[in-house]
């Protein structure tokens, strides 16, 4: 048998019983029978091996920063074992080994736990931001919500809601519970508003559609008037812009059935339009005629031709009907051009006469009084009228009168 002193931490006795150096005694760690003192001290060696290597993984753990509670449960199983060792060689140097350790894992286990506070409290936030964001949500006036994208929005929140509780660190039951009533109040809110909103819209909905139909009924009836029907059409169309809308499924079937009674009378006024206006071209070429004929009478000399031409040729004038609005203001200020050239000529001839009419003038004068007071209201009345040709004659005769009085004047 091997002596004691052979070995710096065990021997092993002459019955096979293996002991381990620990501080200033000794223990047994075992036997190992039928085996040289050398293999004995041998197996026990490799069992101190063994608890090294255990403890150097736990080290380098530490160091990695593992999860300090698995490393802590390793550790006090290996202290377990180091507390009456079953190995031989330095058990006091693995012992302050783990002591050390201890340290270490301690302030892993400070900072793991300041870490996983700091990721709860991140992960509250973010749980708590779509909490709140689904109360914004269930706070808005539901007349003023937009439900599809509100819907939508509502959906993308349960489904964030979902993967946060899937994959987030798990929260406090408190917290968790808590939290999520609140989603589920919010929720439960939105969706009475929902409902309750459509079903006012279905209400909005249907009034609308029999407000439209009867317009569309209305505005049928017109179709027997053509052309004439379309000052009421309008006014049916005023009324038809001041009703809500009677939902899209609805709507656009109701406007297509009234927009084309509009086509309709509008085809007709387009008809009537094109007759007129080929009307009102041919009624500008005959007045262009007449305008060619008159205005030579600008430089005329016979007073009393001119005013027979030109009462002719106002005549057949005002037999011309309507021509284009847009020529019609330059062709009559060019017939006035012509009607003043020849007053002027009545004027001048006026003049001349004045001496030999002189002695007669103060009785004129009253006459012309008289006469003027009743061409004016005989004018007063022509114009009433719409007679447009009496009222041009009588102006003229007014106007000539008016020229005579004030020459006697003068």
């Amino acid at each position: 048998m091997a002596n004691s002193e052979h070995h710096p931490w065990g021997r092993v006795d002459e019955s096979g019983t293996v002991y381990v150096r620990d501080g200033e005694g000794e223990s047994i760690v075992g036997q190992y029978p039928d085996a040289t003192p050398e293999e004995a001290i041998g197996y026990f060696e490799r069992k101190y091996t063994d608890l090294a290597g255990q403890l150097t993984l736990l080290e380098q753990r530490a160091k990695r920063s593992a999860l300090a509670s698995d490393v802590a449960e390793a550790a006090a199983s290996l202290r377990d074992a180091l507390s009456v060792p079953s190995a031989v060689g330095d058990i006091e140097a693995l012992r302050q080994r783990l002591n050390t350790l201890d340290g270490v894992v301690e302030e892993l286990a400070k900072k793991q736990d300041a870490e996983n506070r700091a990721l709860l409290d991140a992960a509250f936030a973010q749980r708590l931001a779509i909490v709140t964001a689904v109360e914004t949500l269930a706070a808005e006036d539901p007349t003023k919500v937009q439900w599809k994208q509100a819907s939508a929005t509502l959906d993308s929140l349960f489904e964030q809601w979902q993967e946060h509780q899937k994959n987030s660190p798990r929260l406090p039951k408190a917290q968790s519970t808590d939290l999520w009533h609140r989603f589920r109040t919010a929720r439960t809110t939105i969706e009475r508003n929902r409902r309750e909103f459509f079903a006012e819209l279905e209400v909005v909905h249907r009034d609308s559609r029999n407000k439209k139909q009867r317009l569309i009924e209305r505005a049928e009836a017109l179709r027997p008037q053509g052309a004439a029907g379309i000052s009421s059409y309008r006014s049916l169309l005023d009324e038809w812009k001041t009703v809500k809308r009677a939902g899209k499924k609805h709507d656009d079937a109701l406007w297509a059935r009234f927009k084309a009674v509009g086509d309709e009378l509008y085809g007709h006024k387009g008809v009537i339009d094109a007759k007129e206006k080929e009307e009102q071209a041919a009624n500008l070429e005959k007045k262009r005629a007449l305008l060619e004929e008159a205005e030579p009478l600008i430089n005329a000399t016979d007073r009393v031709a001119a005013r027979a031409a030109l009462q002719s040729i106002q005549r057949r004038w005002d037999e011309v009907g309507k021509v284009p609005r847009s020529d019609d203001a330059v062709f009559e200020g060019r017939l006035k051009k012509v009607e003043d050239a020849v007053r002027a000529l009545d004027d001048d001839h006026w003049k001349r006469t004045n001496s030999v009419t002189k002695v007669r003038s103060e009785d004129l004068a009253r006459q012309l009084h008289s006469v003027i007071e009743k061409l004016e209201a005989e004018l007063v009345i022509t114009k009433k009228t719409g007679d447009k040709k009496a009222a041009r004659e009588t102006k003229e005769a007014l106007d000539a009168r008016k020229a005579w009085l004030e020459a006697l004047d003068q």
